[in-house]
């Protein structure tokens, strides 16, 4: 066999593999196993926390009303007065609306956070703000139900920082995650976001 015989060979072999491939996904395409799409995002659920008046305060406190959670903690040194003073300029500028929407502020450092601190720390931002505390326990659980994330960090000084995660969960009225409101997008784009928050109210 000479060369050129030979490639015309390996030419209509490669062909003949192909065809086969298309003709067997054509015949048998449920072998191929498919992606389950479930229409919700795995976000929100029960959880049981106080407010700084030691009251109970848990989702059923929000049950049919659009809001939003925030998980950081007093000692923050940037990330969290930064987001909670951006929520309150936009509670501000969302004007009637932002009163159909729950804003929630879960402290993930309940060992320092106590309510007293809690108390005189909220006095900065919007009344509306509602800060939740809970034991270390209940916390766990309220992160674990927002898919939220939190770890204390041993400092050098013998003192601890908190690790968390950082974005604000927008929950609808019917119980369902709407998404994510990050203070590094653009403030129209926030606004946009807790206008529709606020147009799940029921």
């Amino acid at each position: 066999m000479n060369a050129l015989k030979l490639v015309r060979y390996a030419a209509w072999a490669s062909i003949a593999v192909l065809a086969a491939a298309l003709a067997a996904a054509v015949i048998f395409p449920r072998l191929t196993p498919q992606p389950v799409m479930t229409g919700k995002a795995l976000v929100g659920g029960p959880f049981q926390l106080e407010t700084v008046d030691g009251k109970p305060f848990s989702n059923k406190d929000v049950e049919g009303r659009p809001y939003l959670v925030f998980f950081g903690f007093t000692n923050c040194p940037d990330v969290c007065p930064t987001t909670l003073f951006e929520l309150t300029g936009l509670l501000k500028d969302l004007g009637p609306a932002a009163d159909k929407i729950a804003p929630l502020f879960v402290t993930v450092d309940p060992e320092r956070d106590t309510p007293e601190m809690l108390r005189v720390y909220m006095n900065a931002f919007d009344p509306r703000i509602t800060a939740l505390r809970g034991t270390l326990e209940q916390t766990q659980s309220a992160a674990k139900a927002f898919a939220a994330y939190f770890k204390k960090v041993p400092l050098d000084s013998g003192e601890y920082t908190m690790d968390h995660t950082a974005s604000v969960i927008l929950m609808k009225s019917d119980g369902t995650f709407q998404g994510t409101l990050d203070m590094h997008e653009p403030r129209e784009t926030q606004l946009k976001k807790l206008e529709l928050l606020a147009a799940s109210a029921t």
